[in-house]
């Protein structure tokens, strides 16, 4: 598996926190049964998704901007009301009669038991500069397929480097090891101290 480039940008003295999703490379097709006249819109469809997650969406009538096509448009970011509703806060389909549809999305990885770490390093096999792992801090396995990954300010802030290179790997219980995201680092000079 090729794993995904993301390059990160760091802004020093500035608390870095974000989210990665994992997904598998099926893609999961469930029938969309209503959507709702209101904002943000909501859509009643039975799905298995495990909080907030990265969707598509084809074949609504009566409101085009809902429809996305996977591979080729980025994703909805829905937000899971509950097991049967699925909320998208972009979009508003007040004053709208939108039908039909089908939701489409990859599931998440399974992370049950494994340990992530992601290592920032001057070039490929160069001087490490970084480290974050979720056995010491700065990653943390949230829930299915989620890495939440988290550098307070006063680290930033520490930063004496501008250029970088960085990859994630997650190693399982069973001892795989998977690298899921790799890409460059910058880091935004802190002006304000």
């Amino acid at each position: 598996m090729q794993p995904a480039r993301l390059d990160l940008r760091i802004v020093q003295g500035a608390t870095l926190r974000d989210t990665l999703r994992i997904m598998q490379p099926r893609f999961e097709y469930r029938t969309i049964t209503a959507i709702a006249a209101v904002a943000p819109v909501r859509l009643t469809v039975v799905h298995d998704l495990p909080g907030n997650w990265l969707v598509w969406i084809q074949g609504v009538q009566q409101m085009q901007e809902l429809n996305r096509a996977p591979r080729r448009e980025l994703p909805h970011r829905a937000e899971v009301i509950d097991a049967n509703t699925l909320e998208i806060n972009a979009l508003s389909a007040v004053g709208r009669l939108p039908t039909g549809g089908q939701l489409i999305y990859q599931p998440p990885v399974d992370l049950a038991g494994a340990t992530a770490r992601m290592q920032i390093r001057d070039k490929p096999g160069g001087a490490l500069l970084l480290e974050l792992n979720t056995t010491a801090g700065g990653l943390a396995i949230t829930g299915a397929g989620t890495i939440e990954r988290t550098l307070g300010a006063a680290a930033t802030s520490a930063i004496t480097w501008r250029e970088a290179v960085y990859d994630l790997e997650v190693t399982y219980p069973d001892g795989t090891v998977h690298r899921y995201f790799e890409g460059a680092v910058s880091v935004s000079p802190e002006v304000t101290q």
